[in-house]
């Protein structure tokens, strides 16, 4: 039977940052100097969106995507996770919006850690690793969105083939390329 999560194809080498994350289970710190606000950030998103490493590293490309290019005229992470209507966990007044930005590099969460670890990663890896081209700026999570339908920003795009990467299962996560 197939897991319905992000199983690693090995085909891509994300992959292998995937395994040696597994391998160092989400207990692992990593040293204070290398979290900055902006590391900070893009893990206080990640960790919003998804508690699975595998999934966490694709969402942190998408944002990575967003500051790259400039999306929506942001250019830091903080900015880019802050920017109105764009994470759900980060709306304006929301209990979810006050834990998140609660968290710091010393907090003890479960799976916090790793996300610390995913987010300085992917800031830091070269291009060789991106799953996806820079213009893959949206996803969306048809599980996190029961009874709300899709957005209207899909429109007729349909999803990124991530099969070469990772198989995703499409209910969790869909990734796309060019929204404007």
């Amino acid at each position: 039977m197939q897991d319905q999560g992000v199983v690693s194809t090995d085909v891509h080498p994300l992959n292998t940052l995937a395994k040696s994350l597994s391998r160092s289970g989400s207990s692992s710190r990593l040293p204070i100097k290398m979290i900055d606000s902006e590391t900070l950030w893009l893990a206080r998103a990640i960790f919003s969106e998804t508690k699975r490493a595998d999934e966490q590293m694709l969402v942190a490309w998408v944002i990575r995507n967003r500051v790259d290019t400039g999306f929506r005229g942001k250019r830091t992470y903080q900015n880019v996770v802050l920017d109105p209507f764009q994470f759900s966990a980060f709306r304006f007044g929301s209990d979810d919006r006050a834990y998140y930005e609660s968290l710091t590099h010393a907090s003890r969460v479960l799976g916090w850690q790793r996300a610390l670890q995913i987010a300085y990663n992917i800031r830091h890896l070269n291009d060789d690793y991106r799953p996806f081209s820079p213009e893959t700026r949206h996803f969306y999570s048809e599980r996190s969105m029961v009874d709300r339908g899709q957005p209207a920003w899909i429109g007729a795009e349909s999803p990124l083939d991530m099969t070469s990467v990772m198989e995703i299962d499409q209910r969790r996560f869909r990734f796309y390329e060019g929204i404007s």
